[in-house]
């Protein structure tokens, strides 16, 4: 393991680690993932790794796992050099730079698939791709200007579970919708409105879409009206909504296990 020790902040290789920030993205689609257990399950895929900026004794714990991969750059600084660097405090020890998968195909998708409606917050899109990872559903779709899986707050609260799922931006939810029911899937949306399906009775097929709307505005009355079926979740009535990633999993449990 052939690690450098940071002695000059100015090194060209560390200025990602500054500049790449959240729903920023580059023209080799870097990511920047950060605290060891995002970083070791990330080590533990095939993902391209370019480099590792940690405190010596990360290095020294996660010896046999870094070694397993070939990365081109080990960087060793102690935490507050760190946080010179970065520009903000690096409470784990450790972060990496990677490069993004390829993304999947929309007709290289698995039978379930969640498909967010230009989502804003980061920590939603963590969150739900956790939930997917966790039940068993392994495709993702995701607007192309919106928060991106790989982003680091993303990342950051999937814990690094997005690496398990397919990953496809769309620019058109209208023409992703078309392609995904021409291919045999139905699309269920998700919206608390009087004439919704309660989960509770949702007939759910092999193949099945979940569509997910943003945070404040829900899915728009087009959206609904291009979805095979709109779902609810049953609650009090005095209740009006779940947040979106608490919704999420609640969905994706029923969905999931049938």
């Amino acid at each position: 393991m052939n690690l450098t020790t940071i002695t000059d902040l100015n090194i060209p290789l560390l200025q990602i680690y500054r500049h790449l920030r959240d729903n920023v993205v580059t023209k080799d689609n870097s990511f920047i993932a950060d605290s060891p257990k995002v970083v070791n399950l990330l080590l533990e895929t095939s993902i391209e790794v370019r480099s590792i900026l940690a405190t010596k004794k990360y290095f020294e714990e996660n010896r046999k796992l870094i070694e397993q991969k070939e990365i081109p750059n080990l960087y060793v600084a102690d935490k507050n050099l760190m946080k010179t660097i970065v520009g903000h405090n690096v409470h784990h020890g450790v972060m990496m730079h990677g490069i993004r998968p390829c993304e999947t195909p929309l007709k290289e998708m698995g039978d379930k698939i969640v498909l967010l409606d230009a989502l804003s917050k980061n920590d939603n899109v963590g969150a739900i791709a956790r939930s997917c990872a966790a039940l068993g559903v392994d495709s993702f779709v995701v607007a192309q200007k919106a928060p991106h899986p790989y982003g680091r707050r993303a990342l950051r609260v999937s814990m690094g579970y997005v690496s398990k799922l397919k990953i496809h931006t769309y620019d058109d939810i209208f023409f992703t919708i078309k392609i995904l029911k021409a291919d045999g899937y139905k699309v269920f949306a998700a919206e608390a409105i009087k004439k919704a399906t309660p989960l509770k009775s949702v007939k759910i097929p092999k193949k099945w879409v979940l569509l997910l709307g943003h945070e404040d505005n829900g899915l728009s009355k087009e959206i609904l009206d291009a979805s095979d079926e709109i779902v609810k979740i049953e609650m009090s009535a005095d209740v009006k909504s779940f947040n979106v990633g608490i919704a999420a999993s609640i969905l994706l449990y029923q969905f999931g296990i049938k």
